[in-house]
């Protein structure tokens, strides 16, 4: 989600979850915990179709962030970006 545009939001958590996130932020991983249960939540009771969504949407980020994608351009724009927007097209709405 590197290249999305991100909006901070602040939540309240019971005490044990909220040592449990600031654990998993020591592994960097605490926002994208968040974010994915949100984002799931949100996308509908489709348990399916959000499971889908979030492979679709790590995956274009994994294809985005290759630095050896990022090397070749096409078009003034690199592959990494042009894949990676072919990859955002599969979602499911």
């Amino acid at each position: 989600m590197v290249r999305k545009n991100l909006v901070p939001y602040s939540i309240y958590l019971p005490a044990i979850y909220h040592q449990r996130l600031r654990d998993a932020a020591k592994e960097r991983k605490a926002s994208s915990i968040v974010r994915d249960a949100v984002i799931m939540m949100l996308d509908g009771g489709d348990v399916y179709k959000s499971g889908y969504n979030k492979g679709i949407k790590d995956a274009s980020d994994v294809v985005y962030q290759c630095k050896e994608a990022q090397m070749i351009s096409v078009n003034k724009k690199d592959i990494g970006v042009i894949l990676a927007e072919k990859i955002d097209l599969l979602e499911l709405l």
